[in-house]
């Protein structure tokens, strides 16, 4: 893949090679009709932990995903999220550091994104994916595209890490979907 290539806008539809098989199984009639990706599609048929914390998120759990997102780097681990909170972002500059897959799911649509530097060399080795389920709109990230962001990573991922949910939060409602749909939980050490 050359640069050029490897930043151009693919939309992905079910009858695609990369298409995941169990956005409708997990999602139904909600399942999204496209993604709309830059980089390598490919890493949809890796192995995927889905990363998710709380905006707010206690000390103790801050350092159990720093030291987290380095195991995922030793252990080759494709991760998948949103990686808008603080911790997760967090968690994103250290998987660009290192040398798995990231996939990183927008809350909003690819239309006129700006790649930012730091994504840039995993971008170009191969080694990211950005993707969004929305095509045209919104161009901004709001409380419904976000619930319908992490509900995409909980559908993509073949396992979970909930660093944080705050009762009553968003993150919280993911763990019953990940439930639902028995997806494993990976613990925090």
């Amino acid at each position: 893949m050359t640069n050029k290539t490897i930043r151009e806008v693919l939309t992905l539809t079910p009858s695609h090679v990369h298409w995941p098989k169990q956005l409708e199984a997990r999602l139904g009639t909600a399942a999204p009709a496209l993604l709309s990706t830059i980089g390598n599609a490919n890493l949809l048929g890796n192995y995927k932990v889905g990363l998710f914390c709380s905006v707010s998120c206690p000390a103790d759990a801050i350092l159990a995903a720093h030291n987290a997102a380095r195991e995922f780097d030793e252990n080759g681990t494709t991760v998948i999220s949103g990686f808008h909170s603080p911790v997760e972002k967090e968690c994103l500059r250290v998987l660009l550091d290192g040398k798995q897959g990231i996939i990183i799911c927008l809350a909003r649509s690819l239309v006129k994104i700006r790649i930012p530097k730091e994504w840039r060399e995993a971008l170009d080795a191969g080694r990211l994916l950005v993707l969004s389920p929305f095509e045209k709109r919104p161009r901004r990230v709001d409380t419904w595209s976000g619930r319908r962001r992490n509900e995409l990573v909980a559908a993509l991922a073949d396992e979970v890490l909930i660093i944080h949910a705050t009762p009553g939060g968003q993150i919280e409602r993911i763990s019953e979907l990940v439930d639902r749909w028995k997806i494993p939980m990976r613990n925090l050490r």
